[in-house]
Formats: C-alpha cells, structure tokens, sequence
C-alpha cells in the first residue's frame, strides 16, 4: 500500500501587512474578502503595530491603507452575531471589542508620529471611524464614506466620536441619521478628508505626504500632534495659555534652535529631533 503524502494545510494570510518605504511605516489592512472589516484580531494587530511604530525611529510616518476594492465596511458583523449564543447574549464580548475598538483609535491620535489614511474605495461605520482618527487623509475619487449603522438598528455611537471631532456639527448628524453615503468631494467639503486623487494614486499620494512631514523635525511633530489634539478640546482662554506653554518649551529644544538660525543663515536645518 503506497503512503498518501502529507497535506499541509496552506498558510493563512497575514490580516494586516507591513512595510517600510524609507522612513514611513505603510500598515495595509488585508481581509479584501471580507471587505477589511475590523474583527477582534485586525484590530489587535492594527494596534499592536501601531505601538511597535512608537518607538522605532527608523518610522517617522505611517500610513494606514487596505487591499482590494474597499477600505474597510466597519465592525465584523458575522463575529459579532456569532456571539449572541454565549450565555450573556453577548454582552461580554460586544463591551470588549468595543473598548478595545475605542483603544486602538485613541493610539492613533496618541501615536506623537502623523497617521495618513490612504482611501480607496468605501469606508462605512468603524471603517470611517478609523479615516476620521487619523491625523491626514487621501482619497481616491471613488471612495465613499457613510455611518450607516442607523439602518440596521446599531446606531454609529463609536464612529461618532472621531467623525463629530472632524466635521461640523450638522453634516456629522446628517450622516449618523440618514447612513446616506458620502462621496469622496463632498468628504472633502466638510473636512473629512484632506485632498482627492485619481483612482490608484491615494497610497502614492498618502505616502508622498507622509515622506513630506517626516522631513521635519520628529521632536517638534511630537509636541505639535499632542498639543493639537490636547487645545482642541480646551474653551479659548486654556487653549491659549496651554498653547503658550508648549511654545515656550518648544522654544527651549535643539531643533527649535537650529531651525531658527537655519532660517535667519538661510540653509537647510540639521534635525536631531530634541
């Protein structure tokens, strides 16, 4: 009797992609099958590379894009119906991926290195959550972006959040009450995102300008992105004091120094980034 040889089963696929163009980190989420929704482990990878990023210094940028037709739909509905049967209904499981949801877009807007979303086709509900916490984003004309949650009965309570803190106010209700898609022009009308490109040059365009801030001091970006998001949140009279405060120790570092008198000798500075 002749031995049946061995089948080893075929590696899965790596859900979310990495790779390094000069000193941008290019973080790709990769589930085009199931349109990049965000399931428990995409998002715990997408987190986990955004810390490993931290602290590299080879990484002064990162960009944040996806494979296949669409960005990403959003929460992994399937994973979370499935859930329904544990002994709880599922609430156990719903309070932890959105929490761990919520942590993962908070490190985004934590990370003191500019985040760019490069969009290429729809980004719906936490798929546009993600767009909207992003520091930056480009977007292929024919991307779409939507909070429809309203329509099946899931109102886009997280998504909010980050769109609310993009856009202004009655546009942001217009699209968590109606769910109507919007399109990649109008997206950038309201400041959801920053420039719209021809289809099939967003990650160029993202990565072009995230190569374009890493030119920068990376010490003054750190304190910039951080007060930024810290005096948005402030009344006029903290934000500016607060703001005072950061310039003035701004003004005490070595990059500060040296970006100043490259100026006034009129030469390219020499980071150090401190």
């Amino acid at each position: 009797m002749n031995a049946q040889p061995l089948r080893v089963p075929a590696p899965s696929p790596q859900i979310l992609l990495r790779e390094l163009i000069g000193d941008v980190a290019v973080l790709t989420l990769n589930r085009p099958e199931a349109r990049n929704c965000l399931s428990e482990a995409l998002i715990a990878d997408l987190h986990a590379a955004l810390d490993a990023v931290r602290d590299d210094k080879a990484v002064r940028a990162v960009v944040i894009a996806a494979a296949g037709p669409a960005f990403s739909s959003g929460h992994d509905l399937k994973e979370l119906t499935a859930r329904r049967g544990d002994a709880d209904g599922g609430r156990a499981f719903f309070a932890r991926m959105m929490t761990a949801c919520s942590a993962m877009m908070q490190s985004i807007v934590h990370l003191p290195k500019p985040v760019v979303a490069a969009v290429q086709g729809v980004a719906t509900a936490a798929g546009c959550q993600l767009v909207a916490s992003c520091d930056l984003a480009i977007a292929s004309d024919q991307a779409t972006f939507a909070t429809p949650g309203v329509d099946i009965g899931l109102f886009c309570s997280t998504p909010m959040v980050a769109l609310s803190r993009n856009v202004p106010r009655k546009q942001a209700m217009e699209m968590l009450l109606t769910g109507e898609p919007v399109s990649a022009s109008r997206a950038r009308e309201i400041g959801l995102v920053n420039r719209v490109v021809a289809h099939g040059t967003e990650r160029d365009t993202a990565v072009a300008l995230a190569q374009q801030v890493a030119r920068k001091s990376a010490h003054t970006i750190k304190i910039g992105k951080e007060a930024f998001y810290r005096q948005v949140e402030m009344n006029l009279t903290d934000a500016y004091r607060f703001a005072s405060e950061v310039m003035t120790e701004n003004m005490m570092a070595r990059d500060a120094e040296e970006g100043i008198c490259a100026f006034v000798e009129k030469r390219v500075p020499t980071w150090q980034d401190r």
